[in-house]
Formats: C-alpha cells, structure tokens, sequence
C-alpha cells in the first residue's frame, strides 16, 4: 500500500478527541513535513543545478499534477512572475482535467496518461524546458505519462513525491523524495503531503531566481509593482540600495519602468541607455553588474 493512504493507529480514536488535541496532532505532522523538506535539500540543490542554466537559456518551466498535487504545482508556478518577475509566457501549468479542475475535482482526469501526453506536448517541450510533476503517491498516471513524454523530448524532468519507491522518482532526472508517511485523517495528502511538497517547491523556485539573479541583496528586485504597497517596497529598496532623495528615487524608478534593478544601476550612475546591455553581460545579476561595469 502507498504509505500516504496508510491508516496510522495513533489516530484511530481521533474522532472523540479533544479539539485541542487534534491541533496538536495535525500541528505536529506540518512540523514534520517541512523537516522532510528540509532534508531533502541535497535533492532539491542537484534540481536547481541541472535547471539553471536551461531556464538562462531561455527555457521554460512547466509544472504537471493532478488533485491537490497539480494545484499545489500551480500555486508555486503563479507566484514566479509578481514575486521575481519571470516572463508569464515562460510558465507552462498542466493540471489534470483543466481549468475546470482548479477548483473542483474532475472525475478520471488523472488516470489519463493519454490527455497528459497530449497536453504536454501541445506545448512543444525542448531541451531547455523544465518540467516539474508532483505526485504524492508517486504514481499518479497524468504526471508521469507528462513526465515520461517530456523525458523523450529532452527536457529536463524532475520529479517530487511523497513515496519514496514510486514510479514518478524512477522516471524523473532529478528526483525529489519527500518521505512524509501516513496522514493524520489516512490519505488526505492536503496535510503533511502537501505541506511538503509546498515547502520544496518553495525552495526550489527561490533557490531557482536567486541562482538567475531575480534577488539582491535578500531582496526581489526583479518583483513587478502592481500596487500602492508595491510601489511602496520598490522605493525603500531603491533607497536602501542605491540611496538618492524621494524625488530621485521616483524618477529612477519611473525611468526604468518600476523594476528596482534597473532603478539601482540608474542611480548608480549607469546612463539609461546602457542598463539592459550591463545586465545582460552578467546574466541579469545586479551585483555584478555593480562590481564590473
């Protein structure tokens, strides 16, 4: 049996506990699943390796699930452009059944390996595409037969799940075991499952930007201003990095279209004209474009 669906006798009285102990128990199990996480960095660190240097190449990343698995994936995925400001035409999501099945579950959908397939390559994978399947029982039939497609068009594949001995991890480059075990409520990976899979995919995908240059400083410079708040964050950043008078710090910002990167090298000194070259001479990274004009 796959251990996630497993029935842990500690919680079989559950349903007559107190409240407070159900908390503590259902607590506990999310404190496990970000320490499965944790010691999966190895894994995750040899994922963030493989995909850099496709994604500086211009490749894409495309996240593959079903369930709760596949909206988990997606979740990670949407946060990518307003956070680190990654290109949106670069972000592929497939989730088994559809739009449809964002927000209700879509009856079979994840037991057809033909329509993954067919999803998968509807959007012409390469060999500088990324694509992450995640599967808490490490067998679900879309996310592999999406995995097993992308593998034969060369793109990199890697591989997240919460059984160890699945088929996802054995058809993945790069796979990511995050051994989480039974759930208090048996085979609700929404809990422990998903709170792991959350928590990797975080990991991997800031590890990810970080490595492309999209933070300085343990800052999103790359973030896209959508708000008051925003704009806000934007300027204190500019005036933490680069220093200048609120008028000077609009203005750079307003030059180089809200991006605080861009902002900082203008207020650095870089003439208008020569920001996109410096940046693109050092992979987008604003420290080196500061340290080696």
């Amino acid at each position: 049996m796959i251990r996630t669906e497993e029935a842990d006798l500690r919680y079989a009285d559950l349903d007559v506990w107190p409240v407070e102990s159900v908390l503590d128990a259902l607590g506990e199990a999310q404190m496990t699943a970000t320490a499965v996480a944790r010691a999966a960095a190895p894994q995750i660190a040899r994922a963030v390796e493989a995909a850099a240097p496709r994604i500086a190449a211009g490749g894409r990343l495309v996240y593959v699930g079903a369930g709760t698995s596949g909206r988990i994936g997606m979740q990670d995925g949407v946060e990518l452009t307003p956070t680190f400001g990654f290109p949106v035409e670069r972000l592929v999501l497939l989730l088994a059944g559809g739009a449809e099945a964002v927000a209700q579950a879509v009856e079979g959908a994840e037991d057809d390996e033909a329509a993954a397939r067919r999803d998968l390559l509807a959007r012409g994978p390469g060999e500088n595409d990324v694509v992450i399947g995640v599967a808490a029982s490490g067998s679900t039939p879309y996310t592999c037969a999406a995995i097993e497609a992308a593998r034969v068009c060369g793109s990199l594949t890697i591989g997240v799940s919460n059984t160890p001995d699945g088929r996802l991890l054995e058809l993945a480059a790069c796979p990511v075991s995050l051994p989480t075990g039974p759930e208090v409520v048996a085979g609700s990976t929404r809990l422990k499952a998903g709170t792991a899979q959350k928590a990797a995919l975080n990991m991997f995908s800031t590890a990810l930007m970080i490595r492309l240059g999209h933070v300085h400083r343990g800052m999103m410079v790359d973030m896209k201003v959508t708000n008051a708040k925003l704009a806000r964050r934007a300027a204190r950043m500019v005036a933490t990095l680069a220093g200048g008078t609120e008028a000077e710090i609009a203005g750079a910002l307003d030059a180089a279209g809200g991006n605080v990167k861009r902002a900082v090298l203008l207020r650095t000194g870089c003439p208008e004209g020569e920001v996109e070259a410096r940046l693109a001479r050092h992979g987008g990274s604003l420290r080196r474009a500061l340290e080696q004009p």
